[in-house]
This record gives structure tokens, C-alpha cells and sequence, in this order.
């Protein structure tokens, strides 16, 4: 893995008015006082910055009778933000990225309750930190004791949460670390708009397509017992719809009537990483 410095701004100074000048009698120009910072920004445009917005530069100029000239901020106004203004830096994703040896992208896993979605999520982020990358994981349960402690399960919070982990994911992502989402995340409209978020190809969908009958019979948390006696409402699978993907980029399901292992899966997942680029910068 590289690091790519960025090198100091060079400071221009601008020359002198020529002596012949005063020599001839004519006039001299007004001297421009001042300096003009040319930054070494590396990368290029938008494509290689990530999230970051390509840069504006403007020269302050001081004649000695005006205040230096600079640009107007644009500021925003997004949903119920208002006056905000994007703030630039000039490390983007390729930097982060060639430091790092990766690519940035989200794994997203849904499936049903006991699909097995955190045991590969962990099986991967282990596979991964084994092979030197930088992997963190952003699990639905674990969300809802922080982010999401405020939202409940039902329909228009479930829909917010999902946008919640879209968006923090999407940071991740542009960090260059490899964000593997594990969450129920039952409707697909709200999966697509989570993909929307991400650069074409940056989001990975791993659709964990096991029988309602397998993962109510794992019960891991008890929960499908709490919903089968009505205690439970608006269960996925029971009481509320799980929609399933139609344009998943892996699909883990049962061999020959077995569950695949954890490693397994994770190294079914890994394998489409290599082959796809997104283990090298």
C-alpha cells in the first residue's frame, strides 16, 4: 500500500515593475501585491473524489485601494437544511483508496430473521482483516442500540432506518474501507434507493434466499415463537412482507439440502471481491 502526499502549495510571488520604467518617465502599471497558491491537488476531477466536489479556486488581488476579491459561497438548501454549504478537501476517495490498497464499496446483506446474515457478515470482516483489508460491519440489532435507538419497527421507521444505515455506509464506502451492511432490510424500494446512494457498482446486494420454514425453525432470538402467539406484530415473514430481491450480485442458498458453512459463504463472497477488482486500489 502507497501513500500519496500531497505537496505544499507553491507561493507565487508576482515581479517587480520593470526599473526601465522610471527611467523613461512613463508610468509604471500598479504593482499587484499579493500571492497566488497553486495546489498540487492530484486525481483530477469528481470522478476521483469521491464525495467531494471538484474545487474552485480564486486569486485575492490587492491593489492597495479594494479588499481582495473572493468568490461567493453557494450555500444549499437540502429537504430541511437550509444555508448549507459543502465544504471541499483535496484527499478524495482514489487517495484513500491507493493508501489503503481497495476499493470502497457496500456489501449489503438481507435476508430473513435467522438467514444467517451476521454470521457471514462477521465471517467476512474476519476473511478480509485475515487477508489485509480494512472491512467494518454495520449490523441492524447493533445500529438500533445507537443510531436507531429512536426508531421502532414499524413500516415508516423501518424505512428511515434503512436510510439511516444507507447513508452512513455511503461515508464508509467513501472512505475506501470495504462496509458490510447486515440487516433485514425487507422492502426492495428501499434496498434500490440504499444502491442509488453509491457510484454504479460500488454496491454489492447479498441476498440470503433461505426457506421461511429453515429460518423459523433456527430461532435464534425466539422471535418467530413471540410472533406465531401474536405477541410479536408486524414480524417479517409472519405478519409483515419480505420482498425479495430480483437483481441480487450474489445469491447464498442451501446445497443439496444443507446450509452452506460460514467460511464458506464468506469465501463465496471474497472470491467475487478478487475477481471484480475491489481488493486492490
Amino acid at each position: 500500500m502507497r501513500s500519496h502526499a500531497i505537496q505544499p502549495p507553491v507561493l507565487r510571488a508576482c515581479p517587480p515593475a520593470p526599473a526601465a520604467a522610471a527611467s523613461t518617465g512613463r508610468r509604471a502599471p500598479p504593482r499587484v501585491r499579493g500571492l497566488v497558491a497553486v495546489a498540487a491537488l492530484g486525481g483530477g476531477g469528481p470522478a476521483g473524489r469521491g464525495m467531494e466536489q471538484q474545487q474552485h479556486h480564486s486569486v485575492s488581488v490587492d491593489d492597495g485601494s479594494r479588499s481582495p476579491v473572493r468568490e461567493k459561497p453557494l450555500v444549499s438548501t437540502i429537504a430541511k437544511s437550509t444555508n448549507i454549504l459543502w465544504h471541499n478537501c483535496p484527499i478524495g476517495q482514489s487517495e484513500r483508496q491507493n493508501l489503503l490498497g481497495q476499493k470502497g464499496c457496500v456489501i449489503w446483506i438481507t435476508g430473513l430473521s435467522g438467514s444467517g446474515k451476521s454470521t457471514l457478515a462477521c465471517a467476512l470482516s474476519r476473511e478480509l482483516h485475515c487477508s489485509g483489508h480494512l472491512a467494518y460491519v454495520l449490523d441492524g440489532d447493533n445500529l438500533r442500540h445507537g443510531l436507531n435507538r429512536d426508531l421502532s419497527f414499524k413500516a415508516e421507521d423501518r424505512v428511515e432506518n434503512i436510510r439511516r444505515v444507507g447513508e452512513v455506509a455511503k461515508l464508509f464506502a467513501d472512505a475506501g474501507v470495504i462496509c458490510i451492511a447486515s440487516l433485514i432490510s425487507p422492502y426492495r424500494r428501499d434496498r434500490d434507493a440504499c444502491r442509488a446512494l453509491l457510484p454504479e457498482s460500488r454496491f454489492i446486494e447479498v441476498f440470503m434466499d433461505l426457506p421461511l420454514e429453515i429460518c423459523e425453525a433456527r430461532d435464534p432470538k425466539g422471535l418467530y415463537k413471540l410472533a406465531r402467539s401474536g405477541k410479536i406484530k408486524g414480524f417479517t415473514g409472519i405478519d409483515d412482507p419480505y420482498e425479495s430481491p430480483v437483481n441480487s450480485e450474489i445469491v447464498i442458498k442451501m446445497v443439496d439440502g444443507e446450509c452452506p458453512s460460514p467460511k464458506s459463504m464468506a469465501r463465496h463472497v471474497l472470491c467475487y471481491l478478487e475477481e471484480n477488482g475491489y481488493l486492490q486500489a
